[in-house]
């Protein structure tokens, strides 16, 4: 490792709290005042000298009140964020707080786009979108060479499946990484921070170029069984499954648990996901509720004739500590911002293991949200740690030797 990574990792506060490597600036507060929490984390980040801020706002806070504050940030910071189901920072899980992660300036170059409405959605116009925040994000030098995408999303827009195809085919081999906003356990109404302006219905994209090296990553704690199930009548537009086996999907997914219908609860949905499996690889296809009429309403579609595998839970404190040791491999400690399902908190929180979580979530200096969906390259899923991990620019022939990178 040479020297001036070590000197990176040994930075000193510059005013926000720094995560892993130095690279961000972090900052964050419980203060339930909504004017006092925007207040404290603007002092901590010290917006001069940001190229992007990304804000995740908690449950209960006065949404204009935050508008206010942004609107007097100088001109030159970019802002994007969302509303959550949880934020994830010092401390590990947290909730009805501000958080916030800053990209400065000097070590990041940032191109931000909005799509909105999304019930109005046009690929065209997306793809158009992106290919523009990449043309203008040209540099003279091969060191700012690595480009990658974070996205968020309105997460009852029902809209992530097409957004992350559309945007995808546009950025190539960039990868793109991102979260659905949320809003608790309420399922009511989630926006997204668009031109320091909270909107439903959108999204926003930023496409960062960088010296630094990026990994763009994928967890989850999941392992098929073989308990099987067809999907025989559904509305993917709305993410409905009606049928499962040609029986109705509620009663017959509870059968096959071995429970009964009125036991089905987030709870039970987190404990308990399908997976859509294809060669070696699999995709958590996870239930949101149990409709009036008896029908499934999931976090992504669902397509008629689908095959899906009941999954069973690995130790999901050992699995993320592991995962997240991965990234440290050769020793390279980067900053991480991750968007964390919030099905993953409940299984924590119903196996009394979110202390435990929240401790490996804080050891690793990880920042983020709790999603309503995450969404990797072209793929919208859920029930993942999705995120990605910047590491100082001179890093990059350390880590390949470990395969990170």
């Amino acid at each position: 490792m040479s020297d001036r990574t070590r000197r990176v990792y040994q930075a000193i506060d510059r005013g926000g709290r720094m995560t892993g490597s130095g690279i961000m600036r972090r900052a964050q507060s419980t203060k339930p005042c909504s004017g006092a929490a925007i207040a404290d984390v603007l002092e901590d980040l010290s917006p001069d000298g940001l190229a992007l801020i990304m804000l995740f706002v908690g449950e209960g806070h006065d949404l204009p009140t935050i508008e206010a504050a942004l609107a007097d940030l100088p001109a030159d910071v970019q802002v994007m964020g969302c509303t959550t189901a949880g934020e994830i920072g010092t401390g590990g899980y947290l909730d009805h707080s501000l958080t916030a992660l800053g990209l400065p300036r000097d070590l990041f170059r940032v191109a931000v786009g909005a799509v909105s409405p999304l019930r109005n959605f046009d690929p065209e116009r997306a793809r158009a979108m992106a290919f523009d925040l990449r043309a203008d994000l040209t540099f003279s030098t091969a060191d700012w060479s690595n480009e990658v995408a974070f996205l968020l999303s309105d997460g009852l827009s029902l809209m992530e499946d097409q957004l992350v195809w559309a945007l995808s085919e546009a950025l190539g081999q960039s990868p793109l990484v991102g979260g659905s906003a949320g809003d608790g356990l309420r399922f009511a109404q989630t926006f997204v921070l668009v031109d320091r302006r909270f909107q439903t219905d959108s999204a926003v994209l930023a496409v960062l170029r960088t010296p630094c090296t990026v990994t763009a990553f994928r967890f989850d704690h999941l392992e098929p069984t073989e308990a099987r199930m067809v999907v025989t009548e559904a509305d993917p537009a709305q993410r409905l499954v009606l049928e499962i086996n040609g029986m109705p999907a509620a009663p017959e997914y509870a059968r096959i648990l071995g429970k009964d219908p009125g036991q089905l609860s987030p709870f039970i949905f987190a404990a308990n996901p399908v997976v859509s499996k294809i060669g070696d690889t699999h995709h958590v296809l996870a239930i949101q509720r149990v409709e009036p009429d008896g029908t499934l309403r999931f976090f992504s579609a669902v397509e008629r004739g689908l095959v899906l595998r009941l999954a069973q839970g690995t130790d999901l404190v050992a699995h993320l500590d592991r995962a997240l040791g991965g990234l440290r491999a050769g020793g390279a400690i980067p900053d991480i911002l991750a968007c964390d399902c919030i099905l993953r908190r409940l299984e924590a929180e119903n196996s009394q293991t979110a202390r435990d979580l929240s401790q490996v979530l804080d050891r690793y200096g990880v920042t983020g949200f709790n999603t309503y969906g995450e969404q990797f390259n072209m793929v919208h899923v859920n029930q993942t740690f999705t995120g990605l991990a910047f590491y100082p620019p001179d890093s990059g022939d350390d880590l390949a030797a470990y395969g990170v990178g």
